[in-house]
């Protein structure tokens, strides 16, 4: 009776502020991922993306080539994204994004604290797992914060560090554009089966 959830970064953003697209090169990388999921033995049972663009894009791609269906949900958003503030700079806003990280109860002027924005995710996995039928793949296009700040709130850093030694120093660098992060749901409990897999990029 569990569920996977397949987490999803978004491919490759253009670099300027707002609510931005992808780049070409994120476009063929969330293009490689829908055929990773199109090629794979299970059918994907539902698509969620975070309301922001770029992740709207890459799910978009996916769920063409899946015959499937893209759902957004607030809760998959990112914890801040550059532009919320109209008159933030990318210096204060990377100064902001990193007193976040280093005080998971940092809650910052424009956004969430880390500690809110795992909680959130926690909170969309546990009703999917609740609401979707047993054995369900789902799909979750978000976004790199917002994956580490989850599995930094569910796991023990020792769990984490087999799979990146000091994951909680390293974990701004540890969810590349297009990674997949498996997760296994079973009566509550998480378990991690694959970590920032970029293997269907390397093809």
């Amino acid at each position: 009776m569990s569920t996977t959830f397949h987490l999803v970064r978004h491919g490759l953003k253009e670099r300027r502020i707002g609510d931005v697209s992808l780049t070409t090169e994120g476009a063929l990388q969330a293009e490689a991922t829908a055929l990773h999921f199109a090629k794979a033995a299970v059918p994907i049972t539902k698509i969620v993306s975070s309301p922001l663009r770029r992740a709207v894009e890459t799910a978009e791609k996916i769920a063409h080539l899946t015959d499937s269906f893209v759902t957004k949900d607030s809760r998959l958003r990112e914890r801040a994204n550059w532009g919320d503030c109209p008159d933030q700079t990318f210096e204060e806003f990377i100064a902001m994004w990193d007193q976040c990280t280093a005080n998971p109860e940092y809650i910052p002027p424009v956004g969430d604290s880390a500690k809110q924005a795992g909680k959130r995710l926690a909170s969309l996995l546990t009703e999917l797992a609740h609401n979707e039928p047993a054995n369900s793949n789902i799909i979750l296009v978000t976004h790199g914060g917002l994956i580490t700040d989850f599995l930094v709130q569910t796991f023990t850093e020792r769990e984490l560090n087999v799979w990146h030694s000091h994951f909680i120093a390293m974990q701004n660098r540890l969810i590349p554009e297009c990674s997949i992060t498996t997760l296994i749901h079973d009566n509550g409990n998480y378990k991690i089966e694959a970590l920032a897999s970029t293997d269907h990029l390397n093809l």
